[in-house]
């Protein structure tokens, strides 16, 4: 095969007049376009490729084969939860019952959507412990700007307007600190200890009566079960702030705690993490956001609400803090989410926090005879290494030392994804791994003998793991000119 033919872009497999298209005269006539105003008429043709439909079907074809996600193959990235996407989520998602519905219509016909709708504001509440959920913002740091949005309404609605401080760990999630940014709050960093939890004593003299809320993750992103958080959320609710959850690593918290019940006032869930449907590449995706009782009246418009005849309807609210997206959220998510939680059901669903942690312990403990576990215990659903051990060249010190990124490249040889890599921000060579619980033995397995041979290699033979990888279409992309002298545009 001729890999260079499908390896090119389409517009360089494009030939003057071949067409892969037969469409009807054009209706309008050439009078009719030349009446459009001329700020939006074009000055000249666009450059558009020009391939008969053989030669586009082969090139998207084999370029989609170089594409990596949960169908082909183990995507350990953590902080992320690329969990497998069930395909009977698609099936229901697919419905034409639910495709074919528009958003205008009167709600009397749309029954059914607005059932299932209802039902998972109900079913996530129970899961979090939390009064009300909204499910239309759309993604999870669109909810956590909805949230933080939650806080602030709060706050005004009881003349205090003062408070426009949130206080973030330095080891949240970046989007925590960019989400408070954006809703207008000042950022308050409160350090974590050496075990990588948030740190009482520093958390003390920042609480004061400026203070909206403090964002916390937990387990939080180094994977560590945050074990002080009543103590954390007794300190902030008595300085008058909220407490708000980033269920972003929510995953291997189901079925065993909520977020409600450990003293949270506000919280986002991530549908495309926790509920296994679509996640990457920039969307879709679905980020609801929940109260506890008394912070209902500030979710944004509109609701979905069950009438004493039992028919289901839409409302608006006085105090509400107004619409975020542009009708009911990604409702393709929405229903997708809904069929995993049916087809787990209440035992199923239980298991899966519980598989997630298992995973990824026992991934951890096979590993960190060669990679540098910095901090040693029990972990939920995910962990940081701090690169290689220096015994297999993981020297910091050493700018010839093998590092996390020439590990992450030397994986794509081996048929595996990268984890995430240098973050946290916390160590030098992070290296962050989350398995899911929907990952067999097998396959942890086979990861953890790629990773011991990458590691083995390293030692014995850096030079071929700094070159890495040694068989992918691309190798080491630029990075930096890629961002300073990015091109979106064929010429």
């Amino acid at each position: 095969m001729n890999n260079k033919l499908y390896s090119n872009l389409i517009f360089e497999l494009s030939r003057p007049g071949r067409v892969g298209y037969s469409l009807p005269p054009c209706e309008v006539e050439a009078e009719g376009l030349s009446s459009l105003p001329a700020a939006v008429r074009r000055d000249e043709a666009p450059c558009l490729p020009e391939a008969d439909e053989q030669t586009v079907a082969r090139h998207y074809t084999n370029m989609s084969n170089n594409n990596f996600g949960v169908d082909t193959g183990f995507y350990p990235l953590g902080s992320c939860t690329m969990k497998y996407n069930p395909k009977i989520n698609e099936e229901m998602a697919a419905l034409p019952a639910f495709t074919q519905l528009h958003p205008a219509q009167p709600a009397d016909t749309v029954q059914g959507a607005l059932r299932l709708y209802w039902e998972e504001q109900q079913m996530l509440s129970e899961i979090a412990g939390l009064s009300e959920f909204t499910l239309n913002p759309y993604a999870g740091a669109h909810g956590e700007l909805t949230g933080l949005m939650t806080i602030r309404a709060y706050h005004r609605s009881r003349g205090d307007e003062k408070r426009t401080k949130i206080i973030v760990p330095d080891s949240a999630h970046g989007t925590n600190p960019a989400s408070a940014a954006v809703c207008g709050l000042q950022i308050v960093e409160v350090k974590s200890t050496a075990r990588g939890t948030v740190d009482v004593e520093d958390l003390k003299p920042l609480l004061g009566d400026d203070i909206a809320g403090m964002m916390m993750t937990n387990p939080n992103t180094l994977g560590i079960f945050e074990t002080e958080i009543p103590e954390i959320a007794r300190l902030v609710h008595e300085c008058g702030g909220l407490m708000y959850y980033d269920g972003a690593n929510l995953n291997p918290m189901l079925g065993v705690c909520r977020p409600g019940d450990m003293g949270f006032d506000v919280m986002h869930i991530n549908l495309h993490k926790t509920f296994s449907t679509p996640h990457g590449g920039g969307g879709p995706g679905d980020g609801p956001i929940g109260v506890r009782k008394g912070l209902e009246q500030f979710l944004p418009d509109p609701h979905v609400v069950r009438r004493a005849d039992g028919t289901f309807a839409l409302e608006c609210r006085d105090g509400s803090l107004g619409s975020v997206s542009a009708f009911l959220g990604n409702y393709g998510i929405i229903v997708r989410a809904y069929a995993y939680l049916l087809a787990l059901g209440s035992d199923g669903f239980k298991m899966a926090g519980r598989l997630a942690t298992l995973n990824a312990n026992y991934i951890k403990e096979r590993l960190k005879s060669h990679y540098l576990l910095p901090i040693e215990g029990l972990c939920k659903h995910e962990f940081v290494f701090d690169g290689l051990r220096p015994e297999y060249g993981g020297d910091h010190h050493d700018d010839a030392h093998v590092t996390t990124l020439d590990v992450a490249k030397s994986l794509l040889d081996l048929g595996f994804h990268a984890p995430t890599i240098y973050f946290p921000l916390l160590f030098h060579e992070a290296l962050m791994i989350e398995p899911t619980e929907t990952e067999s033995k097998d396959t942890l397995d086979a990861f953890i003998e790629a990773m011991i041979s990458i590691a083995e290699r390293a030692k014995t033979d850096p030079e071929s793991v700094k070159a890495a990888p040694h068989h992918t279409p691309i190798r080491r992309a630029d990075d930096v000119k890629a961002v300073k002298d990015a091109i979106f545009t064929y010429r």
